[in-house]
């Protein structure tokens, strides 16, 4: 065996099947071609010669080091499975033969991928014995029967376990298999796909609301609508009323064309079945020009904190003084039942329930920016890349395909 080497599942399997007289598998997780190999090799060594020590987390089963049937399988075997919170290396040992491994998250990547990279270390026979000695006490006592020399097992027994563990109770298994059910667990071929998108593109929506007051308008009152009409504010008044006028200096226009160039030099649309998107690499600089944006909304607020309510009144008293006249004609029942004939105050109370306060419009104006991640549906979709190319003409679309392709032939080879 070489020194450095990938260490797959199989290789594992590989290892356990040689075994004759101890098995020691430690690690985060464990995955079901290593659990299958460990219940073969129980009915074929005995499973009080097997030990197995493992992190049993929910999130260590989320970012997929291994799976709560696998450990079933074991104990169902008979086979003593304990947990040791936060372990994250690997020890694989089958009589005198060790690998010590980095444990592969599947959500991160495949283990079986074309490009095998070296996660294994080969022990020697001592570092072996000494490893299951600080290991565990089984594991101690493991080493210790395999010493071949009074002295070598004097030396193993002086030699502290470092290791805290403790059993995997039934419940602790319920109640993370209640999890689980509750929140199914990632489909980590597709999440593998998924992010090599992620990494280079987001969808993104950034929306200036409620800013543009000059578009505002309110319904007139139809017990006011009924007095008749005029042509002194003909454009504006009709049954609705503009609340200010449409060149007034509390326009939103320049901001709001800001932020339409903001879209347009950072967020192109990839069309309308997937919407707009921005590169991860041009999200810092176009945050910066959202702050700066916002920095100037801010300045707009303020702006039109000091003279909104000028202009609302302004509107209000320019509605007032062209229907009192009409008012006046043909007193309604109200003006005269509830103020006594003051039509002037009628109309302010029957225009108070529609107009709004400045105070109100002002605190509703903000600039909202909304992310969301590509997904593997949108993935699946025969044009998105087509669309993708369209948007980012010098993009690397056809490598980030090729790895998206490449993160998904597990889950294609299973399924043959």
């Amino acid at each position: 065996m070489p020194f450095f080497r990938a260490f797959t599942s199989q290789d594992m399997a590989d290892l356990f099947g040689r075994a004759q007289s101890i098995i020691c598998y430690a690690g985060p997780g464990i995955q079901h071609q290593v659990a299958q190999a460990l219940v073969a090799a129980a009915a074929r060594i005995g499973p009080e010669l097997i030990i197995v020590c493992l992190d049993f987390d929910e999130r260590v089963l989320r970012m997929g080091f291994g799976d709560i049937d696998s450990v079933k399988a074991l104990k169902a075997a008979g086979i003593n499975v304990t947990t040791t919170p936060g372990l994250r290396m690997g020890l694989a040992v089958a009589d005198e033969e060790g690998v010590s491994f980095t444990p592969t998250a599947l959500f991160l990547e495949a283990e079986d991928r074309a490009e095998q990279g070296m996660n294994g270390m080969r022990l020697s026979k001592n570092q072996v014995k000494e490893a299951l000695a600080r290991l565990s006490p089984g594991a101690k006592a493991a080493a210790i029967v395999m010493a071949t020399t009074v002295e070598e097992k004097q030396r193993l027994s002086k030699i502290e376990v470092e290791v805290s563990a403790k059993p995997i109770s039934e419940a602790a298994i319920q109640s993370i298999e209640q999890n689980i059910s509750a929140a199914p667990l990632a489909n980590f071929d597709l999440a593998r796909q998924v992010r090599v998108y992620n990494a280079r593109l987001q969808y993104v929506e950034v929306e200036l609301n409620n800013a543009a007051i000059e578009r505002r308008r309110i319904a007139i009152p139809p017990s006011i609508q009924e007095l008749g009409g005029g042509e002194e504010l003909e454009g504006r008044l009709k049954t609705t009323f503009d609340l200010i006028e449409k060149n007034s200096s509390l326009s939103s226009k320049p901001l709001a064309d800001k932020v339409a160039k903001l879209r347009k030099d950072f967020t192109p649309s990839l069309g309308k079945k997937f919407g707009r998107a921005i590169m991860k690499s041009a999200k810092p600089r176009f945050e910066k020009r959202l702050n700066a944006l916002r920095a100037e909304l801010v300045l707009h607020q303020e702006k039109v904190a000091t003279e909104l309510q000028v202009q609302l009144d302004k509107s209000r008293k320019a509605i007032v003084d062209h229907y009192t006249p009409l008012a006046n004609a043909q007193l309604p029942d109200p003006a005269v039942g509830l103020f006594g004939g003051d039509v002037e105050a009628w109309l302010n109370e029957e225009l108070a329930q529609v107009f709004p306060l400045a105070a109100d419009l002002i605190k509703k104006m903000a600039l909202e920016l909304d992310y969301k991640d590509v997904t593997f549906e949108t993935l699946k979709e025969k044009d998105f890349l087509s669309a993708v190319r369209t948007a980012f003409p010098t993009g690397d679309w056809d490598k980030a395909h090729d790895e998206f392709k490449a993160a998904g032939e597990v889950a294609a080879a299973r399924e043959k």
